[in-house]
């Protein structure tokens, strides 16, 4: 299988050099800086669950360069979506689908309507990895799956040639028969997760040990199930104790993504996240006064100011 990562950061070059060590054909598109970082030093994971060196990646920066392909594994931020518009447009006509691994949800009907429904699968992944001074990959925990699932009848076969390619890789798969159920409750968690950490600007376990802030938490994973309902997808209320079980389960000092970018200072993916499932509430009048306070208090953090 011929695979196109865009957006080599610790999940695209983590699951990217999986792939490869599977026994895929991986090329990375990826911006002039990265590419020569990547050039420089290579793509290598250290790993609790095994390292593993990609000698030599293939490394474009120009779509152009792309023959053929079969698969694109999309890893950007939410924020960087409209840039990549053009290349998957072209990559479409080179016959590709394209498994978006982001968070959230309105990016599906985006590229649905930029590329046609038959070319997007469903798909999200669970990682803690970060990037590391020479760009190669530090994953420090033992949980580094891939869920992706068909959105149409068409797709059935693209996704079972990657069951199988992902079968003898070192992730943990999930072809999944109700991808949109998985793609809510992950948006569930990321939301509440990610919303409380970063409002706090605290890592989840002073979170955990104040009952009236973990409080707000449960109350966004309430909201969201409430939205989900309302786009006919059945998220419930065991799917909400089982996030909740996630939260509780999360390390001390763990936090998340967006709350690790505050504190370096870098854009958020707030509109992306909570204030895509603000519209989505509105669309359907469903009040959310949770996500709406979090988003209200995250929003003066979403773009650092530099001046």
């Amino acid at each position: 299988m011929k695979i196109v990562v865009i957006g080599a950061g610790a999940l695209g070059a983590y699951f990217g050099a999986r792939f490869e060590e599977a026994g895929a054909d991986v090329t990375f598109l990826v911006r002039e800086n990265r590419a020569k970082q990547i050039q420089d030093n290579g793509v290598t994971i250290n790993s609790a669950t095994g390292n593993y060196t990609f000698n030599d990646p293939k490394i474009v920066t120009d779509v152009a360069e792309i023959d053929s392909v079969d698969l694109v594994f999309l890893s950007v931020k939410g924020y960087h979506l409209e840039g990549t518009l053009e290349s998957l447009k072209e990559l479409k006509k080179k016959g590709a689908h394209v498994l978006p691994v982001l968070n959230g949800i309105e990016h599906i009907s985006i590229l649905q309507a930029e590329l046609g429904k038959d070319f997007v699968i469903g798909g999200l992944s669970f990682i803690m990895a970060t990037l590391n001074d020479h760009g190669h990959v530090e994953h420090n925990s033992n949980f580094h799956q891939l869920v992706f699932g068909a959105l149409e009848p068409t797709q059935t076969i693209i996704c079972n040639q990657l069951e199988e390619l992902t079968s003898n890789a070192n992730i943990d798969v999930v072809n999944s028969k109700d991808i949109l159920h998985e793609l809510w409750k992950k948006y569930m968690f990321i939301n509440a997760f990610s919303g409380i950490t970063t409002a706090t600007n605290l890592a989840i376990g002073p979170v955990r040990s104040n009952p009236a802030t973990f409080r707000i938490a449960e109350m966004i994973l309430q909201e969201m199930k409430y939205i989900s309902n309302a786009y006919h997808v059945h998220v419930t209320d065991k799917d909400i104790e089982v996030a909740k079980s996630q939260l509780m389960n999360i390390p001390e000092e763990g936090t998340s993504s967006m709350h690790q970018d505050r504190r370096k200072g870098l854009v958020l993916e707030l509109e992306h996240l909570h204030g895509g499932a603000v519209r989505l509430a509105k669309a359907k009048g469903i009040d959310v006064p949770y996500l709406e306070a979090v988003y209200g208090m995250i929003k003066p953090f979403e773009v650092p100011d530099n001046t």
